[in-house]
């Protein structure tokens, strides 16, 4: 069953930086080629971060100027702007120093590691002992709404900053629709509902007569074909502070997450697993598999 087709694709070079936007990607067993390619090692509590714990990581952009090759075949550094404008490839040698300035914290650039190499994906040092407060920061909830369900999650993103060879947060493709974003704006009408404070892989524009105001949520579970690959969608996506940090044009916004938690059970948008590689272009069906 056609729900809709690709309406625009996105891939972020350096994880939790913003991203660019593309007409056709050809999708790997790893998702995009070069989608997270590269992160920022936190020198100071150590472990690989994102804009959970350093946001004004989401005030840089990163793009490639060489395209990867599929599942790492080659892995070109990415141009980084900073947040006033200067730019640098993430392989200069005076990149990381570059980077800690504008971000007023020690950090490093970082390829994508062996996933063999355990030490440099174990998280690290937490900004609280107490992990209930912890999590409360990470996930931006306050003391009276609920966390996320972690149970649903793989057990390896508890010791590791992301699943070991990779830098997602889980799977390799996250999808939200366009339905979602506009459901959102209704139920947070003084917020910027912007697609790129959410960072998927793609958005899909749903077909005349979806009625369901989060249509993505219900994909879990279920495989799909995205023009020529297959994917399976695993869970939905729990929000984290991330989604209410200003950068670009984007004003830092806390009712935003109020809204997400109240009207959308925490989650906007669904991550996915590659089940066949193939090409995607914008325009492309989105179809649900018997």
């Amino acid at each position: 069953m056609i729900v809709g087709h690709i309406a625009q694709i996105w891939r972020h070079p350096v994880k939790s930086m913003q991203g660019e936007r593309l007409q056709a990607v050809q999708v790997g067993k790893q998702g995009i080629p070069g989608d997270r390619g590269w992160a920022v090692r936190d020198e100071v509590r150590g472990g690989i971060r994102g804009a959970k714990k350093i946001p004004a990581l989401m005030k840089c952009a990163a793009r490639y100027l060489e395209e990867p090759g599929e599942d790492g075949a080659l892995l070109p550094a990415p141009e980084i702007t900073l947040p006033n404008g200067e730019r640098l490839r993430a392989n200069a040698e005076d990149a990381a120093e570059r980077l800690s300035r504008a971000l007023d914290w020690r950090v490093t650039l970082w390829p994508l590691q062996p996933a063999s190499d355990l030490d440099h994906y174990r998280r690290g040092k937490p900004d609280s002992d107490d992990v209930p407060t912890e999590l409360r920061a990470i996930f931006g909830r306050e003391a009276n709404e609920p966390l996320p369900d972690f149970s649903v999650m793989p057990r390896e993103i508890f010791e590791f900053e992301s699943p070991p060879g990779t830098y997602f947060d889980l799977d390799p493709l996250l999808l939200v629709t366009d339905a979602t974003l506009r459901s959102l704006q209704r139920v947070a009408p003084a917020s910027r509902v912007d697609v790129r404070r959410f960072r998927p892989n793609f958005v899909v524009a749903m077909s005349d007569g979806a009625t369901d105001p989060f249509p993505e949520i219900a994909w879990a579970g279920k495989r799909l074909r995205i023009g020529g690959a297959a994917i399976a969608a695993t869970i939905a996506c729990p929000r984290c502070v991330m989604i209410t940090h200003a950068f670009a044009d984007l004003p830092r916004d806390p009712g935003l997450m109020r809204a997400v938690v109240r009207e959308a059970n925490q989650q906007i948008g669904v991550y996915a697993r590659v089940g066949a590689s193939g090409p995607v272009r914008v325009g492309d069906p989105v179809e649900i598999e018997d």
